[in-house]
């Protein structure tokens, strides 16, 4: 696993899905808990895949919006 992915998600507040992923995968097991719904993945590979969507996810909901000034004018005179 991306150890920056891993960071952001242990940074997270408590109670968080990225949280609880962090904690199983610190923790060696691949059952999560989490708003009254449990997971059970196949691997810590397949649950450190899911904490890096999920941070990729919140990192592109996270940007700003681009913004364009445009500029017009009448060209000539009448």
């Amino acid at each position: 696993m991306d150890p920056t992915v891993l960071a952001w998600a242990l940074a997270q507040p408590a109670g968080s899905r990225a949280a609880a992923l962090a904690a199983a995968y610190t923790g060696g097991t691949t059952r999560v808990t989490f708003d009254g719904r449990t997971v059970e993945y196949s691997s810590l590979d397949e649950l450190g895949r899911a904490l890096a969507v999920l941070r990729g996810a919140q990192m592109t909901a996270a940007r700003r919006p681009s913004i364009t000034f445009a500029s017009f004018s009448r060209g000539g005179s009448r």
